[in-house]
């Protein structure tokens, strides 16, 4: 069948719905699906978009034509879907396009929790498979069959923490209709918290905000409710509740770098000694912090699917990425928007102490850019010329290029699906941070 390549990311399939990735496609997809797994029982479950229901029968149809049985979980968020995964051992689809535009569809597929399919291993072969239609010729049609878990899940997420410790702090929290909103009032109805929600029922339609809350106009309005209602902290969930935001409580975004770090340092109190990962955009803030901490950093490449293995690999306790996602070995190695929402209360919790406390230490310290993104045709070229540029500096092409001096360092990468060029960088300074970015920006852009 003719279709679309572009769909076949580097860590998922994603694309516009029904012109990319329609009922045809997701119906090859599923077939392709069982045959490059060798599955006999495939889980499934959706995203609340006006197109995931469509998608989701057309792919159960795929996968019990080609002879394996659905295990259907329903409309769950990511997190409850990585769960099901490890809990039952088996393969899964999970019908989502995260935090993209409404009109878009995909898949996440899990080979074996925590092993991921990826461009580099697996997602290639699904497309090939698609294009040729080429399946074995299947000896039984499979079934369908409904499997609920949300109190497992419920009980598992609760595990990680100590409930008791929790205090009553006030707590806004924006699901931007997405998934997190039902299953995170449920949780939350454990703890001794005041939970004032935001868009907490799914709705496809998106009538408040969009899915992304690393774009600063979907987390406004939670910015001001934290300050208006004199919260303690708030909580931003993607649209498929894999990725986490915190607003401290001056209302003030917190960089996915500074959360790691956080993070990292709490966790390092529950087990010390432990190996943590970070992407290679981090700031300096999250090596430190776990050093100091008595921990061992380890730098990774952007992406699930990478962060993931080398957690299994390493048996890190947990990882943390710029972007959002936060991944806890007790948690199969996973990536969940509500675990480190639960670390946050209990160590605000514990320590007595609020958010902006944390923060104001490392703020004073480290001056970061966030991502910065340059649109750009020929990305390697420009690549080349900065290694050139800044030639007598450390330098690693473990994703993109890392440059890095005494006082500044910086990351420039591709994006996996536009022309475009994402720098972060940090300095010891605000002043030289300014300056170098200019500086780094006018090559890039030149």
């Amino acid at each position: 069948m003719q279709v679309n390549p572009s769909i076949f990311k580097a860590y998922d399939i994603r694309g516009i719905y029904p012109t990319d990735l329609n009922d045809d496609v997701a119906y090859l997809i599923g077939r392709a699906f069982v045959t490059f797994v060798g599955a006999t029982q495939v889980i499934i479950g959706r995203d609340m978009r006006i197109s995931s229901p469509a998608v989701a029968e057309s792919v159960k149809r795929g996968i019990t034509d080609q002879g394996a049985d659905v295990v259907d979980i329903g409309m769950v968020s990511t997190d409850q879907y990585y769960f099901a995964c490890a809990e039952l051992g088996l393969p899964g689809m999970m019908v989502t396009a995260s935090h993209n535009p409404k009109d878009y569809s995909g898949f996440k597929m899990v080979r074996k929790m925590p092993q991921l399919l990826s461009g580099d291993a697996g997602i290639q072969d699904l497309r090939e498979l698609v294009q040729s239609e080429d399946f074995p010729k299947p000896t039984r049609k499979g079934e369908i069959r409904p499997y609920a878990f949300k109190d497992k899940f419920i009980e598992k997420v609760l595990s990680l923490i100590d409930v008791s410790a929790i205090k009553p702090l006030k707590v806004v929290v924006d699901t931007c209709n997405g998934m997190v909103g039902p299953i995170l009032q449920e949780v939350y109805q454990h703890l001794p918290v005041e939970l004032i929600g935001l868009y907490l029922d799914p709705d496809g339609t998106l009538p408040n905000h969009g899915l992304d809350p690393l774009k600063a106009e979907n987390r406004a309005e939670l910015q001001q409710r934290v300050v208006d209602e004199k919260a303690d902290i708030g909580f931003a969930f993607d649209g498929d509740g894999d990725r986490f935001f915190t607003i401290d409580d001056r209302g003030q975004f917190v960089s996915g770098d500074f959360l790691t770090a956080i993070l990292g340092n709490y966790l390092l109190e529950k087990y010390p000694g432990s190996k943590i990962l970070y992407d290679v955009r981090a700031s300096w803030a999250v090596p430190d912090l776990v050093q100091e901490n008595g921990g061992t950093p380890l730098m990774e490449r952007v992406g699930h699917a990478f962060i993931k293995q080398r957690m299994s690999k390493e048996d890190a306790v947990f990882a943390g990425e710029v972007s959002g996602h936060y991944y806890f070995r007790d948690f199969f190695f996973a990536d969940s928007g509500l675990v480190p929402s639960l670390y946050l209360l209990e160590m605000l919790s514990k320590r007595n102490v609020k958010m902006s406390d944390l923060l104001h230490e490392l703020e004073a310290k480290y001056f970061i850019t966030g991502e910065i993104n340059s649109e750009v045709s020929d990305q390697q070229a420009r690549m080349d010329e900065l290694a050139a540029r800044y030639k007598d500096a450390d330098q690693h092409g473990m994703d993109g290029i890392s440059i890095s001096y005494p006082t500044w360092h910086f990351n420039v990468r591709p994006s996996n699906t536009e022309p475009l060029l994402r720098l972060n960088l940090e300095a010891k300074s605000r002043e030289e941070m300014e300056q170098r970015r200019d500086e780094v920006l006018g090559i890039i852009r030149s």
